[in-house]
């Protein structure tokens, strides 16, 4: 996809990172998820490398649930990155809706939206630096959760955002991996809609479901961005975090559970 105006590149990133991790316990029973390790390195140290890397200068994030850990990380470990917080002190009665529309009122430009339990390489980022794109990656057996379907004609034109359509495998189907940008217009517009779904009450949504719905009236339009298979990983579970191990790593199976 060509972009006009030769936009200059996205140099702030939000990172959500407020909820418990629960299904990735124990191991988040005393730290937040994005510092669980994989392979010896927090997954927010992996993170702040690769947005280091890809010259951001500014990172808003979202905490909740031990925040003053992740607080303390950043301290030492942001670099000059400038770290700015926002808190969802209702982390655990929302979802990531909530999170992200809180953020609204210190995001005033072209941003990078991240998860806080992916791990990746550095370079794949690289597509992902200019607005209006979704990173997304051909289906695996161990992936759940949302899909896009690309047009059969532009191939890297997004038609549809699936929740939670993963029964079959199409050519023009894809797993998100919850990695976007986005224009200050196409926030703006997004902005407008979570004022809508977070006034009518409903706080405990993905934000995926505002993003499928503006993607359908063509309110939102978004150019795929391709991650290689096998460099990259979504964090959930214990299960999760060794796969994730042996995969990107060639180690076997996580110690941390007796640490």
């Amino acid at each position: 996809m060509i972009y006009q105006n030769n936009p200059a590149k996205i140099t702030t990133a939000l990172l959500l990172a407020a909820g418990t991790g629960s299904r990735l316990r124990p191991l988040t029973g005393n730290l937040p998820k994005c510092l669980t390790q994989v392979n010896d390195t927090e997954i927010l140290g992996r993170l702040v490398e690769c947005l280091h890397e890809n010259g951001f200068k500014r990172l808003v994030i979202v905490v909740g649930y031990l925040e003053e850990h992740i607080k303390s990380y950043l301290a030492i470990n942001a670099g000059d990155l400038e770290v700015e917080y926002v808190l969802n002190a209702d982390y655990s009665t929302t979802n990531n809706i909530y999170s992200l529309w809180l953020a609204k009122d210190l995001i005033k430009e072209p941003f990078m939206l991240i998860e806080s339990d992916l791990v990746f390489e550095a370079n794949m980022l690289e597509g992902m630096l200019y607005p209006d794109r979704i990173a997304v990656s051909k289906i695996l057996p161990w992936m759940n959760g949302t899909t896009v379907t690309t047009d059969s004609g532009i191939v890297n034109k997004v038609t549809s955002i699936n929740l939670n359509t993963l029964a079959q495998v199409e050519d023009n189907l894809y797993k998100t991996v919850n990695i976007y940008s986005f224009s200050l217009e196409s926030w703006k517009k997004i902005v407008t809609e979570l004022d809508k779904w977070i006034k009518a009450g409903n706080v405990c949504d993905y934000y995926e479901v505002v993003f499928s719905e503006m993607v359908a009236q063509q309110a939102l339009n978004l150019s795929c961005v391709y991650f290689d298979l096998n460099k990259w990983y979504e964090i959930d579970t214990i299960e999760d975090l060794n796969e994730c191990e042996k995969t990107l790593y060639g180690k076997g199976s996580n110690t941390q559970l007796t640490a």
